[in-house]
């Protein structure tokens, strides 16, 4: 008998959800089967079958539970002032939000084509144009709108492009979140910044 536990052993639907988003980053989604999920949790096709019917059901079921922060910051900030330090609020948490799912963001950003003809790939697009109205004035010149799409895909590339980078993956994440602040800063005027 092994004396290592596994993480999160009693939650059957978190392992599964581990070990395909694991499987799925390490193979693909396309090359991975629910016979090979079931046989990394050593249980019966039927066991897993019983929790998820399909591969896109286990992703799907992962991205919800990764993105329930996004959710709920969306949400927040449809109900404040458009003010700087509320634009400021919502980029700091969506960084936060992006490195607590930074697995399912690497495995979506490295499974583009996938994604994007899986139900989650208009979802994920809705998510990130409703962060975008947030922070973004609509009558705006288009170099300000432009630094509030910026700014976001800036948290996006801070996560994924600096994670070969040497340094502490918070350091990274702070300056990503320093450069977006910056341009959603000039971005909202001259004056509102103080």
């Amino acid at each position: 008998m092994g004396s290592t536990p596994q993480p999160r052993r009693g939650n059957t639907r978190q392992r599964i959800q581990d070990v395909a988003l694991h499987l799925f980053a390490e193979q693909g989604y396309e090359k991975t089967s629910l016979r090979e999920i079931a046989e990394h949790l050593d249980v019966t096709k039927a066991a897993l079958y019983y929790h998820f019917k399909t591969k896109e059901d286990i992703l799907v079921s992962i991205f919800e539970d990764l993105n329930r922060p996004v959710e709920e910051l969306i949400t927040w900030g449809e109900t404040q002032p458009r003010t700087l330090e509320t634009k400021k609020e919502i980029l700091s948490r969506y960084s936060e939000a992006l490195a607590g799912a930074a697995p399912l963001f690497r495995f979506m950003q490295e499974n583009q084509a996938t994604v994007r003809d899986l139900s989650i790939g208009v979802t994920i697009k809705d998510r990130v144009l409703a962060l975008v109205d947030l922070i973004k004035d609509p009558h705006a010149p288009l170099t300000d709108q432009v630094r509030c799409f910026s700014a976001l895909f800036t948290l996006h590339a801070g996560m994924l492009a600096l994670k070969d980078v040497d340094g502490d993956p918070e350091d990274k994440r702070k300056a990503a979140l320093e450069v977006a602040v910056e341009l959603v800063t000039r971005a909202h005027g001259p004056d509102s910044g103080r």
